[in-house]
């Protein structure tokens, strides 16, 4: 049987960069300590150059898994009103977490830029336990519906024009 994972194509790519800029929030996957598999919904936007960021709670089980294993994978993309919830397109990203410190220069410019996409962050901002967390795409799995499977790399998803 051949493999009905197909490789990326211009359609392909579109729909997951579409996917990724539309999102506000994602499922997230991480493994515990013990090994156990954990998912959480997070706030979901995108950094500058196009790649996906989250702001989260240090206080949250799935940041101190983050910090022990980077090794995760977010979900984005949700079913519409109408239909087979199986119908509507996902995209599924491998992804290795890397935390930004509040001191770093770029946190400020990350800042900025989130809150244009996501305005109510603005408490989360001021309570010293959240921080942003890039998320350094590795792979992605792009379900775009029955019979529409595809194999993105990082650069499928790459907003054109961008530099990444």
């Amino acid at each position: 049987m051949p493999d009905p994972v197909r490789p990326a194509d211009d359609d392909a790519r579109a729909m997951g960069q579409s996917l990724m800029a539309s999102a506000r929030f994602a499922a997230l996957g991480v493994l515990l300590d013990d090994g156990s598999p954990l998912v959480t919904r997070v706030a979901f936007g995108l950094d500058p150059q196009g790649g996906p960021v989250s702001l989260i709670s240090g206080l949250a089980l799935h940041t101190a898994a983050l910090r022990q294993r980077p090794a995760c994978s977010l979900l984005v993309g949700e079913p519409g009103n109408k239909g087979d919830p199986l119908a509507h397109p996902r995209l599924s990203l491998m992804c290795q977490a890397c935390f930004v410190s509040r001191q770093d220069p770029q946190h400020e410019v990350l800042a900025a830029h989130y809150l244009r996409r996501q305005p109510k962050a603005k408490l989360y901002l001021q309570l010293a336990d959240f921080t942003f967390v890039r998320f350094a795409v590795t792979g992605a799995h792009l379900n775009g519906g029955f019979g529409k499977a595809f194999r993105l790399a990082k650069a499928d998803l790459q907003p054109p024009g961008s530099i990444g």
